[in-house]
């Protein structure tokens, strides 16, 4: 287990690091309110994370470590966005469409909510 948790940390940290070059990079050749870095990241990490888990089950290329480390480590890392479409996809290839819809909305929905009201609390209740 503590072979596994720090691969996937690993994975996590260089991912984090990567996203933080890519998103200000990207966000400083495209200068505008639009989130270009942010918008690549989890575009590219949705690929990404396909990528890897189609190789995955496709070729015999990688074992579980491997692939922990390159899916929940790096590209959890990159962006959680990533895992959220690949989990999606998931209920979509087993014929849960209400599942699927359920977990897409209400976790947009109630993702920009709950970033709103955590920034509600700071301005209120802190001083």
């Amino acid at each position: 287990m503590f072979k596994t948790l720090i691969l996937i940390g690993t994975g996590s940290f260089l991912g984090g690091v990567s996203r933080f070059v890519a998103t200000r990079y990207l966000q400083e050749v495209f200068v505008s309110s639009f989130p270009y870095g942010t918008f690549f990241v989890n575009i590219f990490g949705c690929f990404l994370i396909g990528l890897i888990l189609g190789i995955s089950d496709k070729y015999e290329v990688m074992g579980a470590d491997t692939r922990l480390f390159l899916t929940v480590g790096f590209c959890g890392g990159f962006t959680t966005f990533s895992s959220f479409a690949s989990e999606k996809l998931e209920l979509l290839r087993n014929g849960e469409i209400v599942q699927f819809a359920l977990y897409a909305g209400l976790s947009v929905v109630l993702g920009i909510i709950a970033v709103y009201l955590g920034n509600l609390v700071v301005k209120v209740v802190l001083p």
